[in-house]
């Protein structure tokens, strides 16, 4: 029976969520590997684009993977959106909304969305994003089991709450619990 590993890890901001590169327009990107010495046959359960931060999990089991990835396990996301969220646009995210997927329109499942006033207990790091003077904002938890690509920023730009920053947090029972940038072995 082949023993495989786990590994959580904190994806800072601008890292890509792979370990090898093969594209040409995608020279001079930072990945995965960079930060950590994981064993050969590792990789991301899932994914968070470049601009995106946060929880990923790791495995050498492709098995592992595929369930981790399904709409079993949900995902919670702390998301920073341009303005002062309404209760409206709240409700309409929480219901379903139309999205792009491939071209294609695609209505989301239903999510929860709740509005947060404190980041804890996640070890976010306070990043900038833009200045004060370019008018308010709120972050929100959005908790979803499917994973469309970009899915959360095409939600709230949907609603007319554009997302500034995207910080995975959970995934399934697994809570962001270690600084931007560390991995630590765990069983899944």
């Amino acid at each position: 029976m082949t023993k495989h590993s786990h590994f959580m890890l904190h994806k800072p901001f601008g890292y890509l969520s792979q370990f090898v590169n093969n594209q040409k327009k995608r020279r001079n990107k930072w990945l995965l590997g960079e930060l950590h010495d994981f064993p050969k046959g590792i990789m991301a359960i899932g994914r968070l684009d470049q601009k995106s931060e946060g929880l990923l999990l790791l495995t050498t089991d492709g098995k592992v993977s595929d369930y981790i990835n399904s709409s079993a396990i949900d995902k919670e996301y702390y998301v920073l959106v341009d303005g002062i969220i309404s209760d409206h646009a709240i409700h309409k995210l929480e219901n379903g909304i139309s999205i792009t997927v491939n071209g294609e329109s695609y209505i989301t499942k239903q999510s929860k969305v709740t509005r947060i006033d404190t980041l804890k207990p996640y070890p976010i790091a306070n990043r900038k994003v833009r200045d004060e003077k370019h008018g308010p904002t709120s972050w929100i938890s959005v908790t979803i089991n499917e994973g469309k690509f970009r899915q959360v920023r095409k939600m709230t730009a949907a609603v007319g709450f554009p997302t500034l920053r995207l910080v995975r947090v959970r995934v399934g029972d697994y809570k962001l619990d270690i600084l931007s940038g560390e991995a630590k072995p765990i069983e899944l």
